[in-house]
């Protein structure tokens, strides 16, 4: 996928380009679509995509870490991503009081042939 450039409008914002590409992101690049949010995200420090660690069941997962800080244009991209169903449905894990917000993102395995 070839998403918008990280060039936000000119108060800051995400701009509905960009909005949009995080809804209509593939499933099959979630990792890509963390990135990219990182790029996008007001108050850099406060997104964060976490090093490959394993679950109780073994599986291998990254964590993405976003805190909204009340900021509009970072609620935008947590809406968007929400609006994403299979990013939503395959990854969310938890939204806090205080705009925190955390999806696991699970690599994704090969089946053998």
């Amino acid at each position: 996928m070839n998403p918008p450039s990280f060039e936000l409008d000119e108060d800051g914002y995400p701009t509905d380009e960009q909005l949009g590409a995080v809804e209509k992101w593939p499933y099959e690049d979630c990792e890509g679509l963390a990135e990219y949010v990182c790029n996008l995200w007001h108050f850099e420090n406060w997104a964060e995509l976490r090093d490959w660690k394993k679950d109780e069941f073994g599986h291998e997962y990254r964590e993405l870490r976003l805190a909204t800080a009340g900021w509009s244009g970072n609620e935008d991209i947590v809406s968007a991503l929400n609006k994403n169903m299979m990013f939503s449905m395959l990854c969310w894990q938890s939204s806090h009081r205080g705009g925190l917000h955390i999806y696991h993102i699970r690599k994704l395995t090969q089946k053998a042939s």
